[in-house]
């Protein structure tokens, strides 16, 4: 069945899994997008420490502003979530990144006033979000 969402009746943990094709009438079998939803069983990471924002004062690609972003690498993190917007109580615009601890925002308008929050995530679970921060 296309896309077809299969939700276990009870949690189950394990390791590894095998997907094995049993039968297909049409006589080809393909998979796209197999997913597996849940937590492991190690630490969540802690909140993420010392996150700045520093705007630049010149102006790029136009009407564009670059922010430098940089935070304190926490080392149970895979990624962080970067959260923005133009309200401290509308973050809508998000930004993954792995690998790094820092992130180069080139979003910005001229005049606005924009407001970050970042949060860390790993195979455990997700960090609390930093508390709200404002750049002008």
């Amino acid at each position: 069945m296309p896309h077809d969402y299969v939700e276990l009746a009870s949690p189950v943990k394990f390791r590894y899994l095998k997907l094995e094709n049993l039968h297909m009438p049409t006589g080809k079998f393909a998979i796209s997008g197999f997913r597996v939803f849940g937590k492991g069983a190690g630490e969540k990471p802690e909140p993420v420490r010392n996150f700045v924002a520093l705007r630049s004062s010149r102006e790029r690609d136009g009407n564009r502003f670059v922010s430098w972003l940089k935070w304190q690498q926490n080392p149970l993190a895979d990624g962080y979530h970067i959260y923005f917007g133009k309200d401290p109580g509308k973050l809508y615009g998000s930004i993954m990144v792995y690998g790094a601890n820092e992130h180069y925002f080139t979003g910005m308008d001229r005049f606005d006033t924009y407001y970050f929050q970042i949060e860390a995530f790993n195979e455990n679970g997700i960090s609390p979000r930093t508390d709200v921060i404002r750049v002008e």
